[in-house]
């Protein structure tokens, strides 16, 4: 099925996908579940850049029900303030979260910062007073670690017995939203000489510290927007950073299958 879409005065071919009883698994650990979903433009529904939604998609292929919390634009400490309205809001009504955020970061040069700061302590081994290397988790919106830091807390504190999910970027194409709102692609490295992909291994480690599974996007989506093999994937030719609904019927199927591995709650 074939719709248009105008965005920006442009009409531009959205390709939706019907998606077919055979590309479904309904009765999976998934079906019935409740997700939230934090993120940027890539997940906001305000953002109007296709007709249909990763989430959405995920909801036909896999019964998954959701709430969204994302707002265009959004950087990791973002997400520590839709985590906030999520725990406000829903409570313990929801069964999973699941993160897709960083590209932001990336595009306005986000200091990526440490996770831990280091000090030499006394501590008590096997009965005697010893001196070791203890770290401490640092919690600050100035930097990238600190950001995800302070949002990882927040939910494990809260919803413990969750399923929390990263989701990594996906590869970055040219955008061209006005005069003054044109993103280079990600051959490109921002204003303090970093690439995408410095930040895509940063929410990698933060999946190994905080014990949430990471759904890698950047690697396992096969989707490479800087070339125009992939134009079909996006919204027009002046938007490689977003997806068409035919993208996002690409990330849910990624999804999809990374899901059936992973627990849906405890």
């Amino acid at each position: 099925m074939l719709a248009i879409l105008l965005v920006c005065g442009t009409m531009i071919a959205q390709n939706s996908i019907v998606v077919a009883d055979g590309e479904k698994t309904l009765n999976s650990q998934w079906d019935g579940k409740r997700v939230a979903y934090l993120g940027d433009s890539m997940t906001d529904p305000n953002t109007k850049v296709t007709d249909k939604w990763y989430w959405q998609y995920l909801k036909e292929l896999m019964n998954i029900d959701y709430v969204v919390y994302a707002r265009s634009g959004f950087q990791w400490d973002g997400m520590y303030e839709k985590a906030k309205e999520l725990i406000v809001e829903k409570k313990d009504s929801i069964d999973a979260i699941f993160i897709w955020a960083g590209t932001n970061d990336y595009n306005c040069s986000t200091i990526i910062g440490d996770f831990f700061t280091e000090t030499i302590e006394k501590v008590n081994y096997n009965g005697a007073d010893t001196y070791r290397k203890h770290r401490t988790p640092i919690m600050t919106d100035a930097t990238f670690c600190g950001r995800i830091n302070k949002t990882l807390s927040l939910l494990k504190e809260h919803y413990p017995d969750k399923q929390i999910i990263l989701l990594t970027p996906i590869h970055r194409g040219d955008f061209i939203g006005s005069n003054t709102n044109i993103q280079p692609h990600e051959n490109y490295a921002n204003g303090i000489g970093l690439y995408l992909e410095e930040y895509v291994e940063i929410l990698k480690k933060a999946g190994t510290y905080w014990s949430v599974p990471v759904i890698d996007l950047h690697a396992l989506s096969g989707i490479f927007p800087a070339s125009d093999a992939f134009l079909h994937y996006c919204p027009g030719e002046t938007d490689r950073l977003h997806l068409n609904a035919r993208g996002h019927y690409r990330l849910a199927k990624t999804i999809q299958y990374q899901l059936l591995a992973l627990p849906s709650s405890f």
